[in-house]
C-alpha cells in the first residue's frame, strides 16, 4: 500500500462529504440536516484505515452552494476519481470507501423518517459515480 498525498485524500474526502450533502439536499429540512449530519458523521469516523484517515484529517472540503447540479459535477466526478485512487495506491480500501459513502449517504436519508424518491435517486448516481452500477438516468 502506497502512502495518500494531501491532493489524494481531499479527493476521497470532496467525495464522501460531498455525496452526504447530496443526499442531504435531496430532501431538505433544518431539523432533518441536523440529525443528518449527525448519522454521517457517525459512518465515518467508523471507517478504518487509509480511508478513515482521509476523511478524519486535513480540511473540509468546499462545495459550491448555488446549486445541486454544481455539487453534483464537483462530487460525482471526485467519487470516481476517489475509487481509482485507492485502486492504484490501496487496493483493498475501495470496498471500505464504497461502503463508507454508500453507508453514511443510507442513513442521511433515512435520518428523518423514511428514505424519499429524490434522495433514492441521489444515491443510485452515487453508487453508479462509485463504480458499483450504471448511472440511472437524471430527472429534471
Amino acid at each position: 500500500m502506497e502512502r495518500l498525498t494531501d491532493e489524494e485524500r481531499f479527493t476521497l474526502k470532496t467525495g464522501a462529504f460531498g455525496a452526504v450533502f447530496l443526499v442531504s439536499n435531496a430532501d431538505p429540512g433544518i431539523f432533518a440536516m441536523i440529525r443528518e449530519s449527525f448519522a454521517a458523521s457517525g459512518v465515518m469516523a467508523g471507517a478504518s484505515g487509509v480511508v478513515k484517515e482521509a476523511l478524519t484529517t486535513g480540511p473540509q472540503p468546499k462545495l459550491p452552494r448555488d446549486s445541486s447540479s454544481e455539487v453534483e459535477s464537483m462530487v460525482l466526478p471526485a467519487l470516481g476519481e476517489a475509487v481509482e485512487i485507492l485502486r492504484r495506491k490501496s487496493p483493498p480500501d475501495v470496498s471500505t470507501y464504497r461502503s463508507v459513502v454508500l453507508t453514511a449517504a443510507d442513513e442521511v436519508a433515512r435520518a428523518h423518517g423514511g428514505v424519499s424518491p429524490a434522495e433514492t435517486a441521489v444515491i443510485e448516481r452515487i453508487r453508479a459515480a462509485l463504480g458499483d452500477r450504471p448511472a440511472p438516468p437524471v430527472e429534471d
